[in-house]
């Protein structure tokens, strides 16, 4: 196998045949999709049939699926295939409403575990390599997801699930763990525990981080690369189109290459759903390219990037996407100034005084909407009231430079926000208790 690629012939095929691949296979996602209760009423009422793609751009007379429509034919208004196929169930969190549920055959399965083990191969991860996985299991998918794909590579697994950090240490330690798949807030809990027991994380045999599903900014992920002495790379997924395996950094660290022989990428203005050139921001699109089971078209994410334009020095052909900004629902407004939390990480990360855990509070008078960030401070801090406060002011003045208001802001005893083991919670939005 060639040292670099794990299947060189799709990961360096000519832009021209990989959209030739693409259009074929839309059709033929049409064409499965159309078995769907969902499908076969909306494109059977617009008079669509797979002969209208001719080339990947007639993706565009294609209308969106979106997440209300799959929550309003739960569970299985979009399945396409024979349930008597259907080998495994996916949701998403549904934390509230109905939650979004994927099925997939045997096919959809061992496609999904190809694309993470291509993605984990591209930074470096070989069949010699012990692949520890602190992500909760369960519907959730970055469990079974990169489990499944570390085994297709070969790699020893260690599904040691999410939580427990000592016992995550103990694990990395006797197994001599190399590959950790961990979301950046836990990735950055567990090098205090390391810390709290005495121990140096950069003495450990771990050299590559796989993180993702939550947003985070660069600076969080050097940050995260200091302290545990490892690669970190970002990942992009979702349970919608499988899981982890959608999209992953390559070695140059500089955008997420989105697998374009399994999906199809499109950049929207969010209002008016207008396909965006390269290099503007807007809502992520993704078609499934090959699944049997539950196909999903032109399915609007949410999520905020671009795509990065130029070829990328690795010499993959499949375009990348920056990381994400947001999600369009994660985006609050205060007064009348749209705020998404990335931008206040952003600030935070660049003052290496600072923590990496904060929360953003959201309250108001009835009359009057108030910001107020807390931040947790880092071990080395010096207690100054003084050189705090100069701290602080400084701190202020650059989030106010970002945002375009100016928040109440307060620095926190290590340790004293709360934490999570699955997504870290970013902002209470407490004004609708006024």
């Amino acid at each position: 196998m060639d040292q670099e690629f794990w299947q060189p012939d799709i990961e360096l095929m000519p832009r021209e045949e990989l959209q030739k691949l693409q259009a074929g296979r839309l059709r033929r996602t049409i064409e499965t999709a159309m078995h769907s209760p969902y499908y076969a009423k909306v494109y059977g009422e617009a008079g669509i049939t797979p002969g209208i793609i001719e080339t990947i751009d007639d993706i565009r007379k294609l209308p969106f699926t979106l997440k209300k429509d799959m929550r309003a034919h739960y569970p299985f208004g979009l399945l396409a295939g024979d349930m008597a196929d259907a080998v495994r169930i996916h949701s998403s969190s549904g934390t509230t409403g109905t939650p979004t549920v994927i099925v997939h055959s045997q096919h959809d399965l061992d496609s999904w575990a190809n694309l993470v083990a291509r993605c984990l191969y591209m930074v470096g991860v070989r069949r010699t390599d012990v692949f520890q996985n602190s992500s909760g299991y369960g519907m959730f998918t970055g469990g079974l997801g990169f489990q499944y794909g570390a085994e297709r590579l070969g790699c020893t697994t260690v599904p040691a699930a999410a939580g427990n950090s000592k016992r995550q240490i103990k694990f990395i330690q006797d197994f001599h763990t190399t590959v950790l798949h961990a979301i950046p807030s836990y990735a950055t809990r567990l090098a205090e525990v390391f810390e709290e027991e005495g121990l140096d994380p950069a003495a450990s045999s771990l050299r590559i981080l796989a993180i993702g599903a939550e947003p985070h900014t660069d600076a969080q992920r050097r940050k995260i690369e200091r302290l545990l002495g490892v690669k970190a790379y970002n990942s992009f997924g979702m349970t919608e189109m499988n899981g982890p395996g959608v999209g992953f950094e390559c070695r140059e660290q500089n955008g997420m290459h989105i697998w374009e022989d399994c999906y199809v990428l499109e950049i929207i203005d969010p209002e008016t759903g207008e396909v965006l050139p390269d290099g503007e921001v807007g809502e992520l699109v993704l078609t499934t390219l090959d699944r049997t089971m539950m196909p999903l078209i032109r399915y609007r994410t949410r999520d905020l990037t671009r795509i990065l334009p130029g070829p990328c020095p690795c010499g993959r052909t499949h375009r990348r996407i920056d990381r994400i900004k947001g999600r369009t629902d994660d985006m609050f407004i205060i007064k009348g100034v749209n705020v998404f939390p990335m931008q206040v990480e952003k600030v935070l990360m660049q003052y290496p005084q600072m923590g990496s855990n904060y929360l953003i509070t959201l309250t108001s008078d009835g009359e009057q909407d108030y910001m107020s960030v807390e931040v947790e401070l880092g071990e080395l801090t010096s207690d100054n009231v003084l050189e705090l406060e100069k701290l602080r002011k400084a701190i202020v003045r650059d989030l106010k430079d970002e945002i375009l208001l100016t928040p109440k802001l307060s620095f926190v005893r290590k340790g004293s926000l709360p934490q999570s083991e699955g997504k870290a919670v970013r902002v209470k939005d407490l004004r609708g208790h006024y």
